[in-house]
């Protein structure tokens, strides 16, 4: 899949967010080593902490799919999804808990994912590697010590 493709795939994908508070529609693509590709998009809730990202959509479904250790590559795009086409030209980037939960995936793939970040209307496209968005970010990996710990416990 070309980076246009995944990106289009995100486009589309915000244009089934449920937005009406907002009115900013996020669409997700994630595509998996193997080629496979899910989608997510952003959907608000009246009580706004219960809103879902359209990144944890779509790494929900990408865990059911084909496993967040398969993760390869994530296209993001945002902005105004009112009409059939989506419109806006900055940018958008995953915020910080989708960072992290990104992060989450990277570390069990032992890939710095790369993230193709995109404006509504597609024609601006940033490249980030999730490293680069959450430096010395919590993972997984943080947690080895623990782990270890836990195991010299229970061996007593």
């Amino acid at each position: 899949m070309t980076d246009t493709d995944l990106i289009a795939a995100a486009r589309t994908a915000a244009l089934r967010a449920y937005a009406p508070y907002s009115k900013f529609s996020v669409g997700c693509a994630i595509e998996s080593v193997d080629g496979a590709v899910v989608t997510g998009a952003n959907m608000e809730n009246a009580c706004y902490r219960l809103g879902l990202c359209a990144e944890v959509s779509a790494l929900t479904l990408a865990q059911a799919s084909f496993g967040l250790d398969k993760v390869a590559r994530i296209a993001v795009a945002g902005g105004d999804g009112s009409g059939s086409e989506l419109a806006g030209g900055a940018a958008v980037t995953p915020c910080g808990g989708c960072r992290q939960s990104i992060l989450e995936a990277a570390q069990l793939s032992g890939r710095d994912v790369e993230i193709l970040c995109a404006s509504g209307d597609g024609e601006t496209v940033e490249r980030h590697k999730i490293s680069a968005l959450i430096p010395f970010g919590f993972g997984p990996t943080s947690l080895a010590d623990s782990a270890r710990s836990l195991s010299r416990l229970v061996a007593q």
